[in-house]
């Protein structure tokens, strides 16, 4: 089942208010993560925190060149008090987010948008460096 442009905005969107989530999370837990042994991973958390946002900023400029309105709305961030739940919950979303870019790149190689699929590929990379900065954290 083919996808229309209309659609693939919409996702896209999806995916910008998703990248928002993702900054104000590891805001949040870059400033609350305690412990000797979560150093490293707090400093990654940073860089990781500038990364989704030019991620943010690509997606911003695609859904702005296909036509469409780039969102400002976003789910909640999740947040907890123990360091490992907050390493979990930054993961789950490394995981949902490159579940969903290599689905998007799909799409827009269907519709033949194809510099928006290699500005996706290059944000799905970072995505999966950072799913593995997480799962060593975690001792994964």
């Amino acid at each position: 089942m083919a996808i229309e442009l209309n659609e693939l905005i919409e996702l896209l969107n999806k995916d910008l208010g998703l990248e928002y989530t993702a900054i104000v999370q590891y805001v949040q837990h870059s400033g609350v993560l305690t412990g000797a042994e979560y150093g490293d991973i707090t400093k990654e958390i940073k860089i990781h925190t500038t990364e989704e946002l030019q991620h943010a900023l690509v997606l911003t400029e695609q859904i702005d060149y296909l036509g469409g309105f780039p969102t400002a709305v976003m789910p909640p961030a999740a947040t907890s008090k123990d360091n490992r739940e907050m390493l979990q919950q930054d993961l789950t979303g490394e995981e949902d987010a490159i579940s969903r870019y290599k689905q998007r790149i799909v799409q827009a190689e269907e519709l033949m948008e194809l510099a928006l699929a290699q500005k996706l590929r290059e944000i799905l990379s970072v995505e999966q460096e950072h799913a593995m900065d997480l799962r060593n954290a975690l001792g994964k």
